[in-house]
């Protein structure tokens, strides 16, 4: 079931299904709900799942001025309090990755563990395996042709429209986001840097933010890209299960994690 929610002055759609403990489902960049379809039965047999769709995305109309990850994380953090009205699970691909990191260090009472998966904390140029992929994208060109299509079939704001979100969605990820390693070492939450093994990201930049995220888990799943949880659902879906439903084992020969063991 789908509705809309004000959120200061933002009129936000959102879908919700599933019962148990709250959990968020954030949508990459340019991505609409459509593409957590493989993991949703999955989530909501285990949990209450919300589906939020960020500004200028999807359902979602387009705001004045320009785009930014720290407002869309503000955005998701009145979300949280009106309409889950408690904390959750954060689940983020992509760019909702970047958001779930934002709002865990923002407003860490709202957050209880966190999975991002392909997600980046510098600018897209900085970080990306293969700068050249950036250099030809438009709006009206072929790589952009399924993100214009789940665009044009849903937006509030029409077709017409693609053009003006894509070009702030472009100025977005050559400037942002800008967290700092000092804030990703403040983050409490268990968490948990999900990525595929080609992701558009370099591995030694996810590596970096794992090893910056106190008490967080890495996980690197072969043979899939930057679109893993389209590739690879079931594995994707066991991984998520299992981190938000366990707590972590004291391992054997805990190296990273050997501070935080307790004496015998």
């Amino acid at each position: 079931m789908g509705d809309y929610v004000e959120l200061s002055g933002i009129r936000t759609w959102y879908e919700a299904e599933g019962d148990g403990d709250p959990l968020l489902l954030l949508h990459g960049g340019l991505c609409t709900n459509e593409t957590w379809d493989a993991q949703r039965p999955a989530l909501a047999a285990e949990y209450r799942v919300f589906l939020p769709e960020r500004r200028a995305h999807g359902r979602t109309p387009d705001v004045a001025g320009p785009l930014s990850y720290r407002d869309m994380a503000d955005d998701t953090v009145r979300f949280l309090e009106s309409v889950v009205r408690g904390p959750a699970h954060l689940v983020g691909w992509s760019d909702g990755g970047i958001v779930a990191l934002l709002v865990a260090i923002a407003r860490p009472d709202l957050v209880r563990k966190v999975v991002a998966i392909g997600a980046n904390f510098r600018p897209t140029p900085e970080v990306v395996a293969a700068p050249a992929m950036l250099d030809h994208l438009t709006p009206d060109g072929p790589e952009l042709a399924p993100f214009r299509e789940m665009y044009a079939a849903v937006s509030p704001d029409g077709a017409e429209h693609w053009p003006v979100v894509a070009d702030k969605m472009f100025r977005m990820f050559a400037t942002q986001p800008t967290i700092s390693l000092a804030e990703l070492a403040g983050i409490g939450a268990p968490t948990l840097v999900l990525v595929g093994d080609d992701d558009m990201m370099t591995l030694e930049h996810t590596v970096e933010l794992y090893r910056t995220i106190p008490h967080s888990e890495l996980a690197v799943v072969p043979g899939a890209s930057h679109a893993l949880p389209l590739e690879k659902p079931a594995e994707t879906n066991r991984i998520i299960l299992d981190f938000l439903g366990h707590d972590p084992i004291p391992t054997m020969l805990p190296v990273r994690r050997a501070g935080a063991r307790q004496p015998a």
